[in-house]
Parts: structure tokens; sequence; C-alpha cells
């Protein structure tokens, strides 16, 4: 099928429209893409890491030293990295750069969305030409598998491809994706997923083409790298390839065949990197207490509910937790809904191409995520829709422009500016991260992990009454996970009331035996209460989960200390001191216990470590100069004793302490 298009200088038409000046207007429209951008999210570089940024940022070791790249492309199963040594390795440069400086992150997170939009841009726009305006000897006609989306020269198929791109780039459904620096993984993955389409276009075109189908390749192998989604750009390119170039999958095939299997073999990479990822840590896949059932029924809530937020972005979430919808009925309308969709994109693919592609756009990108393969993490995630939204875009963008053809443009400019404020206003959400939570659990009261994390921010500011509040709400709605009972556990012990603490913590116990953290929250409880034998009993319980954990060793040395057993004490802060050795209390305790034992130069090594890490600590000067007044180094003492007394200058206690070593310097003479 063909169909005439508007000569030059039609109405409606920019005539007189030269190369040059189609050129001009493309760098104008890439340029505006990066101002909307810009605008919407100026407000996101100061950002706090929030959620799972925590984990992949603050407490991931193997970003530390950008040049291990060994230990950098074998990031940590748990945090959003796992399996995605690109994701790590990106990390990796902004700690080189920055530390941990927010700032840094968000701009590289901004710079990547940017990219993403360009390349949307372009492979619109070549994809609008092709399906709208191309030369044949009888004129100007469109392929005849697809009929033409509208009747345009180039410069429009350049402004409607400028609309979908800034509309995609600002709109605040993406916010989750772009602000929240680990999901960075989604917005490499993105970027990859769309230039190996771009490089699969551009090679269809080429004389060479043998350096597009490298550069396709190496795209979708970065892609896989970057998250696990990117398995179908592959089908996808070859789809794409048959519907806007080839006329079907067999001249596809026929004429790229190298390349489709360069794709292909990059599946070989994303299987290899989940396994190792131990399927990222243990939370995808089967097996994993959520049936494939349980998940795909709530996917058809969750599927509903992102198209919805695609065209009313509001309440927008950060976290939906773990839930599963527990009756099929509940959602009879949504898979009703979805099934209809569907089946339209397979009639589409077959009559209408163009068309039915946006729909397999859509679908294949989600399937991943959101099938039957259960992420028992994340039931429903809102960057999940990066990708997907592009075609909600691109339909809304080109089917107004073909109802209400150059009033529609107006319209469009309208809705991205008013989608760009939008972002700016969610931006503004996550700046602090108790506001963060609460805007979260408002909106989305159901989430048991939600409230947790509510819980956690309120008990971290003190809020103890507050954080309960949090902790017992999240126990209700999932009443048999021990991360429940373990924040209790904490929160009771806190507001001093631990035969609570104590059943909570045996709770969590009953639930996880092998969970370290509820051993030491009985322990901690235990101890308040004074059964410090008993206490001693869980804290070596945690230990033998987690030899390595210095805090455990602490709190079981503290304890040894509440048992009379000073001996024991010593070697728990010792082993604590080495695997932790930037704790200053705990290097103090020690130096504490070396001086207790008559072992005073190693007090004094103690002492000296813990001013040499925190410089304001008031006692450690004081007892560096009662051990350095034992080994008679009294002019060292003086000058622990002076600096105290900068700390606290009216201390009554270190105030005598000096004129007592004073005094002795003066009777005996200057230390050596």
């Amino acid at each position: 099928m063909s169909a005439s298009v508007a000569t030059p200088g039609a109405p409606g038409e920019f005539p007189g429209m030269s190369p040059p000046i189609g050129r001009w207007a493309t760098v104008l429209a890439g340029g505006l893409i990066g101002l909307g951008a810009l605008l919407a999210y100026h407000n996101s570089f100061s950002v706090p890491f929030v959620f799972d940024d925590k984990w992949a940022i603050l407490e991931n070791p193997t970003i530390r030293h950008l040049w291990d790249i060994r230990q950098v492309l074998m990031p940590p199963a748990a945090g959003g990295v796992g399996g995605r040594p690109v994701v790590n390795l990106s990390l990796a440069i902004n700690y080189a750069l920055g530390g941990t400086a927010v700032a840094g992150y968000h701009a590289f997170n901004l710079a990547i969305h940017f990219l993403a939009a360009l390349t949307l841009f372009g492979l619109v726009r070549r994809t609008l030409r092709r399906t709208g305006a191309q030369e044949s000897g009888d004129g100007i006609t469109a392929p005849g598998l697809c009929p033409p989306l509208f009747s345009l020269r180039v410069p429009d198929a350049t402004l409607l491809a400028f609309l979908i791109a800034l509309l995609w780039a600002v709109h605040p459904l993406l916010t989750e994706s772009v602000t929240c620096v680990v999901q960075r993984n989604e917005v490499l993955m993105g970027l990859f997923y769309l230039l190996t389409l771009y490089c699969t276009v551009r090679s269809a075109g080429a004389a060479r083409p043998a350096g597009w189908h490298a550069l396709a390749i190496t795209a979708c192998l970065a892609g896989m790298a970057s998250k696990e989604v990117m398995v179908s750009a592959p089908l996808m390119a070859l789809l794409y390839d048959r519907t806007f170039v080839a006329g079907s999958f067999r001249a596809a095939w026929q004429r790229r065949k190298a390349l489709y299997l360069g794709l292909v073999s990059t599946w070989l990479v994303l299987g290899g990197l989940m396994v190792t990822s131990r399927h990222r840590g243990g939370t995808v896949g089967f097996g994993l207490g959520v049936s494939p059932w349980d998940y795909a029924v709530t996917q058809c809530r969750a599927i509903v509910l992102y198209l919805k937020l695609a065209v009313w972005p509001h309440p927008l979430v950060l976290d939906y937790g773990t839930g599963l919808v527990q009756h099929a009925a509940e959602v009879l309308p949504q898979a009703v809904l979805l099934m209809t969709l569907a089946g339209g994109t397979v009639i589409g693919l077959r009559r209408w191409p163009a068309w039915g592609f946006a729909g397999a756009w859509f679908f294949g990108i989600l399937a991943p995520s959101s099938s039957v393969v259960p992420l028992a993490s994340q039931t429903m995630a809102e960057h999940r829709m990066y990708l997907p939204l592009v075609a909600v875009v691109a339909v809304a963008v080109l089917g107004g422009a073909r109802l209400a053809g150059r009033v529609s443009i107006v319209v469009l400019l309208a809705m991205a500016v008013g989608l760009g404020w939008v972002t700016v206003r969610r931006n503004a959400v996550y700046h602090d991260e108790l506001s963060l939570w609460r805007d979260t659990v408002a909106a989305y009261p159901d989430s048991a992990r939600s409230r947790t994390n509510l819980g956690n921010t309120l008990l971290a500011a003190g809020r103890l009454p507050e954080a309960l509040v949090q902790y017992e709400a999240a126990l209700r709605i999932q009443p048999y996970t021990p991360e429940a009972h373990i924040n209790l556990s904490n929160a009771f012990a806190r507001l001093g009331r631990p035969a609570e603490a104590v059943e909570h913590g045996e709770a969590a116990l009953r639930l996880e035996p092998d969970s370290a953290d509820a051993q030491v929250n009985v322990g901690n409880a235990l101890v308040q209460l004074g059964r410090i034998d008993e206490a001693i009993s869980h804290y070596e319980a945690a230990l033998r989960i987690q030899p390595d954990a210095a805090d455990i060793q602490v709190d079981l040395g503290a304890a040894l200390l509440k048992a009379g057993r000073t001996a024991d004490a010593l070697r728990r802060y010792e082993a604590a001191v080495r695997l932790k050795p930037a704790d200053a209390d705990a290097h103090f305790t020690l130096g504490n216990l070396y001086a207790e034992t008559n072992r005073i130069r190693e007090a004094i090594a103690e002492y000296q470590q813990v001013v040499r890490l925190d410089p304001a600590h008031f006692m450690a000067r004081n007892n560096l100069g009662n051990a350095l007044m034992i080994v008679g180094q009294v002019d060292d003492a003086i000058a622990a004793y002076t600096a105290a007394l900068q700390l606290q200058p009216d201390n009554a206690m270190v105030r005598e302490n000096l004129r007592d070593a004073q005094a002795l310097r003066q009777s005996t003479g200057p230390s050596r």
C-alpha cells in the first residue's frame, strides 16, 4: 500500500525548507531536549542516597578502587548491582571522581538519560522519515508493508520525533529511574537498548554496514551487562527490521543474518552473569516462595497501573513492596483490558505493523520483569516503565497529530511543560528521606517494606514511638516475616521495654534461626534485663553466623565485661579493632582494658589511635595523659591534658590532672 504525500509548498508544510535548515532544526531539537531534561531534573543534584542507593554505593566495597578492574566487574549480589558489571563500573568511576558526593552521581544519571533521549529522537526521526516520506519512481510514497502514519515532509518528522523524545525525557513516571542513583541500571540499559536499534537502522542504509553491525552488537552486549531486561533487544531489533525496513522476517534475516547472530550471542553473556550473581542474590526466579501464577496475576494490576500513570502520573510511589494479589477475581477487569491490548497488538502486527510495533515494544520490554518469572524483591516498580513508556508517548503524539494536525503541537508542548513541572515537584519530595517515605506510605499504605523504611528513618531521628507504630503496621501487613519482628525488637529495646524486645526477637528466630540481627537484638534486650549469661550465648550464636562482624564482637565484649570476664572481653575488643580499624569507640574501650590489666604501652597506643580517628574525643585525651604519667612521660601527659582542656575548659578532673603533672615536672625537671 502506498500513498502520496504533500509536495513542497503545500498547505501546512514548511515551504522552501532546504537541507541545511533541516540539519539546523535537528540540532535545535536535540538542544531543546537537553534543556528540557535539565530543567525537569535541575533540583535532583542534591538528593541524598535513598533506598538501595545505600547498598550500591555507601556499602559497596567493589567500587572503592577503580584500578582494581577485576573487583569492579564482580559486584556483590545485593544492592541492585549484582550481575550488572557495567553499572558497577560506572559507580566506580563516580566514586573515583568525587567519592560519595551525591551531585556527581545524579549528573551522571541525567547525562545518560539525555543521551537516551537523543538516541530515541534519532531513532523515531528516521522511522518517521521511512514510513512517511520515501521517494520512489512514482513519487514520494510510504513502504508497502505499513501504511503512512502521516503525509509529512522531513521537517515534520523531525518535529514529531522531537515531541516524542521531549515528552518522554521530562515525564514524571521516569523520576525514580533518573533520580534514584541505583536505578542507573534501568537508564543505562535503556540507552544501550535504543542504541542497538539505532545502529541496526543505520546499518540498513549503509554502504558498508559492518561498522554499524559491530556497534549494535557492542551496545547490546553492554546492555546485557547493565540489566536483564535487555534480553528482548535482539528480538525487538529483528521485529523493527521486519516492520520498517525489510518487509518480512525472511528478508531481514537474509540481509542481516550476521548482525542477528551477533545480537543473539550476547544472551550467553547475560546467562553467565545471572548464574554468577546467583540470580541476583536469590531475588529473581522460581522457588523463592512466589508462584508464577500469583506473580502473573499481580502483574495484571501492575501493568494497568503503569498505563494509568503514563497518562496521569499521580500518585507516584517509590516502593510498592512485595505484596501479591491473593485472588485472580480481584484483577479480572485489568486482565480483560490487557488481553484486549495484547490481541490488538497481534492483529496490528499483521494489518497495521507500525502501530502493532508500538504494542510489541510495550509488552516485549515489560515481559522479562512483568510476566510469570517472579521478582520476589519487588512485585511492582515504576522504574520498569523507563523504556515501555516510549510506546505510550509515541502513540499519543502520533495519534494526536493525525487527529488534530498542527493544533496538537501546541497542546503537546503545553503537556511537556506541565509534565516537566510535575517532575520538578516530584524531585523535591526526594530531598528529605523522612518526607519521601511518608509520601510513599501515604500513597501506598499496603507496602510493609515502605512502612519498615519509614520506621527506620523515624528510629534514626530518635522518634521511637512513631517508629513503633510503623513497625507494628508492617507486621500486620506481613505477619510472617522475620524483619518486622527484628525491627520491633530493636525499637522496644531502645524504648526501654526489654521484655517485649525479647519476645519479638525470639519470634524472629523462630521464623529465621540464622538471623544474626535477631540474635543480637535478643542479646541486647537480655542485657537490659540483667540476664548476662543468656545474652552472651546469643551474641556467640550471632558470631557463628557472622564471624567477621566487628559490631557483634563489641557487643559480646561489653557483655563479657559485665560478667566480670575481662580477659575474654579484651580478646573480643582486639578482634573488633582488627575487623573495623576505624571504630574509635572500640579502640577506646580496648585502651581502657589494657590500662586495667597493666599493659600501659598498649593502652597508650590505643588512646593515640582514638585521638587520630576522633580528635574531639575528650576522655581519650585524658586517659592518654593518665597512661603517659604512669610511664613517666610527663611532658607528653601535660600536652594530652592541655588538649583535653581545650575541648572542655571547665572540667575540674582534667584541671587537677594537669596541675599534678605540672607540679611533678617542676619537682623532677623535664621528662625525656
